[in-house]
């Protein structure tokens, strides 16, 4: 059976076939054109510098792409790299579908529709019901099939409906635990939070942000969705149900300089943004302590402040249980 990227032992030499994920050029100091690549398959995405790079290599190593690629694994300030030594497209007859590559969620989508469906019943505010279920059936199978990130976080095909599913479970333990929580808001909020990236990203197999995404963001486009699905309901926008609804999607990044246009002014805007960061957080972690051994650091998590994290080399692994 073929290893996988992250099956590799540092500087371990291999040869391979990897997608690429996103292919940047940029100048080196030299002021020579490289090309960064971020490559995938389904043990997860890692960096890698093609230097030197020329036009007709430009042209032809972009994101999308299958190809084989040889070198090694290495660390770079701590962090996950390929050191390339050669690469070349993958040929048709090598049978190297680009889907073959892409990682995936671990629920099926049928498990997590089961799941969604479930929860819309909770949702008893008759406008946000009507709303929150227009949006899903108008972004269903990009919903489905996106990351929730580019990366980072969930950035996995299907990463977005299985990062909402995770909040979600989250968020039922809180309804249950507290009173005073309005559940209609709770769930509509968090199954709308980050639908607009359905709109703000290009999909599952290589991932980049839209004009819309880079320039307005999908928080905004949320928002304007909510507007949208007002007008062919014929809901009122200015009923506090749709108010409300908007603000806990407004302010889910919790503070204006992670790009909320608002911070939280009700508590289940509070939940949701703490809910949120606490589901992103635990998949970073997560990813970077699975490609770590028992008693070592782990890579840094660039969105965790820079962190690496230690896996205890007396951990007891989920599956021994």
């Amino acid at each position: 059976m073929t290893k996988k990227i992250y099956e590799y032992e540092l500087d371990e030499a291999f040869e391979i076939y990897l997608l690429i994920k996103s292919a940047d050029v940029r100048l080196a100091k030299n002021n020579k054109p490289f090309i960064a690549f971020t490559f995938q398959d389904r043990s997860g995405q890692i960096d890698g510098k093609f230097w030197d790079a020329k036009e007709d290599e430009i042209n032809r190593f972009q994101a999308g792409t299958v190809v084989k690629v040889s070198g090694k694994r290495e660390l770079y300030q701590n962090n996950p790299q390929l050191r390339i030594t050669k690469m070349r497209i993958a040929h048709e007859n090598e049978a190297v579908a680009p889907e073959h590559f892409i990682e995936r969620a671990p629920l099926r989508t049928e498990e997590m529709v089961e799941e969604i469906n479930r929860v819309l019943f909770e949702i008893t505010s008759a406008p946000i019901n009507r709303i929150v279920r227009y949006i899903l059936n108008k972004y269903q199978k990009a919903f489905f099939d996106f990351p929730a990130a580019k990366r980072h976080h969930h950035a996995f095909a299907g990463g977005l409906s299985y990062h909402t599913v995770s909040i979600l479970r989250l968020a039922e333990t809180i309804a249950k635990n507290y009173t005073g929580i309005n559940h209609s808001l709770l769930y509509g909020g968090i199954i709308l939070h980050d639908i607009g990236k359905t709109i703000e990203l290009t999909g599952a197999l290589s991932t980049e942000y839209t004009l819309k995404g880079n320039l307005i963001g999908h928080i905004v486009l949320v928002d304007e969705e909510i507007t949208k699905a007002c007008e062919a309901l014929k809901i009122e926008e200015d009923t506090e149900d749709v108010i409300l609804l908007k603000h806990v999607v407004l302010a889910h990044h919790g503070k204006l300089e992670f790009g909320s246009p608002v911070v939280p002014h009700l508590l289940e805007a509070e939940i949701i943004h703490h809910l949120d960061n606490l589901d992103a957080s635990i998949n970073m972690i997560d990813t970077a302590i699975q490609r770590t051994k028992p008693g070592e650091f782990s890579e840094r998590v660039f969105g965790l402040g820079n962190r690496n994290f230690y896996k205890p080399s007396e951990l007891v692994e989920p599956d021994s249980k």
